[in-house]
């Protein structure tokens, strides 16, 4: 059916959820300016008080680079949503330092 696929290709973005460790104003600040720097992202909304990261980014921004950015801060991604549906917080083991 046309309408099926034209309702499934409409969302030309997506919304990203993370709840993220964080304990004073430098840990949210230091995720927000790596937000702030992803290429991609449309807005974001980091919550010290909540925990989260909320994130709308475009369609060729994928959730595992959000969460890697936001991993690389040092915070601890406890959860993860990719458009309301639960997704993995591991991160992709890369080189050790």
């Amino acid at each position: 059916m046309a309408d099926v696929e034209t309702a499934a290709a409409a969302p030309a973005e997506h919304t990203y959820e993370f709840n993220v460790t964080m304990s004073c104003g430098g840990c949210s600040g230091a995720v927000e300016r790596v937000l702030k720097k992803l290429e991609g992202v449309k807005s974001y909304e980091v919550s010290l008080e909540k925990q989260t990261a909320t994130i709308v980014a475009e369609d060729s921004l994928a959730y595992e680079t959000v969460l890697k950015t936001i991993a690389k801060t040092g915070k601890k991604v406890t959860a993860g949503k990719a458009d309301g549906e639960e997704r993995s917080v591991e991160v992709p083991a890369e080189e050790a330092k």
